[in-house]
């Protein structure tokens, strides 16, 4: 129901700034910078972190400090802009690496920055003009019922205007702070990227991580969601890993080829996890993203018949500023247009039916996509089980049709792609709408800076991963493309029965016997399935998280965008574009200039660099919390 009492900050017959030169230039940069670092967290580790907060913080800085400028609405239209590259990311690197995958194996040619960067455009594209005709039903007539989290914390932020200066500096501590010790661990090699306890009695080993965007992700996670994937690696590192060698012996298991005590003299438990456990995870994480797909499935199919229903009811406040959409006529012809041009560019590796599939599950996935991150927020948005849910079905459908073998797997990944897109820029759209609604901002100029931010970021994102696969290749230690293996397997099991059936099925009973608990899955299944390196370090930062947060008082524990977070979102982001550089020098030949492993890398220095890290956390998160200007 549409709240009538609701004014917002900047009323409909006032005119600011808004969709500027400035704005536009700002958000462009910030959505490539957050794009490509959100792109290479993603592949390392299987999760994204949300970059408005972030990019608002940042927007502020600039536009208030450095340019002297006061627009409130200059600063939305930045983070929507922005922002808009971290949510096309997400879902590209969740299914496209996919695609390399297969080259690197030999069963197809890689693709090419024209292919990767147009099933991006269309999938962004299509994200952002399927929300176009929900907004009038979710963001207005739901206002005060659905709560929009990030959408409604991100307005508060960029409301608290006169702290954007002092807070942008906090962020960018936090990107120095990781590109140094990013460059000292992977470009000078002066302290080892990971820390080994081996626990050889107990047959496995205790391991972390120590670079900063990993305890970032567990600071902005929290403790729970931390805890969750510990536990999952536990399971892993501490409970399969040790029964396979203990029971297994000379036992040659599918799909090794060596004894199971072969396997672990070569290379210890690494040998197992890699050999074993991730495909029991690979099942435990298909279990649970179709086992949180089913559980939403009311909220899915009432959120869908409840928007169709808000379609025919139109504004009363249409003709005022804060009310203008795009023109439905150039909503539904851009839709068209993608649609058959995802058909008919032989770039695009999509039938006629697959461009059907798309256009259903595209709009269908788009609307539940825009409920759930206003219900649950982005982070809790099933995106993966969608992506599930589609490549499990055209995978079927292309095979039913005749479309076979690695033409209808690579087929099913593009669609799968293309879907996985629209639900992610669709949830990112409907974010930043709710907070340009709160703020009085122009609708239709946020959706132009939606679609600008799905350009720019498509073709971005197709030279990070080009970039990424010559310099280390997806599936390595380096970047494992967690999300993509498992959409890469599912894949394959369903064309041609491949799989170690066995394993998988033991990860999907894991996965039940975790909500039978009434346990989150994927959390859990998300730690079995990653090295335990990474969970360890994650959990690592959600204690952090826990420590702050008991010393804090109960109203800085309600400030989501406090010292500790935007410091955290710096360190991402660092790691992430010194990532992209390194990756940048590896693919010309001079990374190996700068190794410098032979002098100090040792263990020692690995713990110390990580106790350095988790200090400055501590005390930049502790940090008192300036009082709000209004």
């Amino acid at each position: 129901m549409e709240d009538k009492e609701f004014k917002p900050y900047i009323p409909a017959e006032k005119i600011t700034p808004e969709f500027t030169v400035t704005s536009i230039v700002i958000g462009v940069l910030l959505a490539v910078i957050f794009g490509a670092a959100n792109a290479y967290l993603g592949l390392r580790v299987g999760m994204t972190v949300s970059a408005s907060i972030p990019a608002a913080v940042i927007s502020m800085g600039v536009l208030r400090v450095i340019l002297r400028k006061n627009s409130i609405l200059e600063s939305n239209m930045v983070q929507t802009i922005g922002s808009a590259g971290e949510s096309l990311a997400a879902g590209a690197i969740f299914t496209m690496p996919a695609l390399f995958l297969w080259a690197n194996e030999g069963k197809a040619e890689a693709p090419n920055l024209i292919e990767i960067s147009l099933i991006a455009l269309c999938g962004g594209i299509l994200g952002v003009l399927f929300m176009v005709p929900l907004r009038n039903a979710l963001i207005v007539k739901e206002h005060g019922v659905l709560p929009y989290p990030e959408g409604t914390a991100c307005a508060e932020v960029l409301l608290a205007g006169e702290e954007g200066g002092s807070n942008a500096k906090t962020v960018f501590i936090g990107m120095g702070a990781a590109a140094l010790f990013k460059f000292l661990v992977d470009g000078l090699k002066l302290i080892p990227g990971v820390i080994v306890a081996p626990i050889k009695s107990f047959k496995t080993a205790f391991t972390a991580e120590v670079y900063p965007a990993l305890i970032g992700v567990g600071y902005i996670c929290g403790i729970k969601i931390a805890s969750y994937m510990f536990a999952g690696a536990l399971i892993g590192w501490f409970v399969l890993i040790p029964a396979i060698v203990t029971f297994g012996g000379s036992t040659v298991m599918y799909p090794a080829t060596d004894t199971i005590a072969e396997l672990y003299a070569k290379n210890g438990p690494d040998a197992i996890w890699s050999s074993y456990i991730r495909y029991i995870g690979a099942g435990a994480v298909a279990a649970g993203g179709i086992i949180s797909l089913i559980k939403s499935m009311p909220l899915i199919l009432s959120t869908f018949r409840d928007a169709v229903k808000g379609l025919k009811v139109g504004s009363k406040s249409a003709n005022e500023r804060t009310g203008l959409d795009l023109d439905i006529r150039v909503v539904l012809g851009g839709i068209l247009i993608f649609t058959l041009a995802i058909w008919l560019i032989p770039a695009i590796p999509v039938s006629f039916t697959g461009a059907l599939l798309i256009v259903v599950f595209g709009f269908f996935f788009a609307t539940v996509s825009s409920r759930m991150v206003g219900l649950v927020g982005s982070s809790n948005n099933p995106v993966s089980g969608m992506a599930i849910a589609t490549l499990l079905l055209s995978t079927l459908v292309l095979k039913l049709t005749g479309d076979t073998g690695t033409g209808g797997m690579i087929g099913s990944i593009a669609i799968g792609s293309v879907i996985c897109i629209v639900a992610a820029m669709a949830g990112d759209t409907s974010q930043d709408l709710k907070t340009g609604y709160i703020l009085g901002a122009t609708p239709k100029k946020q959706q132009m800076g939606e679609l600008l931010g799905a350009l720019v970021s498509a073709f971005t994102i197709g030279g990070v991963l080009l970039l990424l696969n010559s310099a280390w290749e997806f599936g390595s230690t380096e970047l494992s493309a967690p999300q993509a293996t498992l959409m890469k397997m599912i894949t394959e099991g369903v064309m041609d029965g491949n799989l170690p059936w066995s394993l998988i099925i033991i990860g999907v009973f894991t996965a039940i016997v975790i909500e039978i608990l009434g346990i989150p899955v994927l959390p859990v299944a998300i730690g079995l399935y990653l090295p335990l390196e990474l969970s360890s370090t994650i959990m690592i930062g959600g204690i952090i998280r826990w420590f702050v947060n008991k010393k804090s008082s109960d109203k800085e524990k309600k400030n989501e965008a406090g010292s500790g977070i935007l410091f955290c979102s710096g360190l991402i982001a660092g790691e992430g574009l010194v990532g992209i550089i390194l990756a940048i020098l590896a693919v010309v030949g001079v990374s190996g200039n700068l190794d410098l492993s032979g002098t100090v890398n040792t263990g020692l220095t690995g713990s110390i660099a990580l106790m350095i890290i988790m200090i400055a956390c501590v005390a930049i998160a502790a940090l008192p919390k300036r009082k709000n200007s209004k």
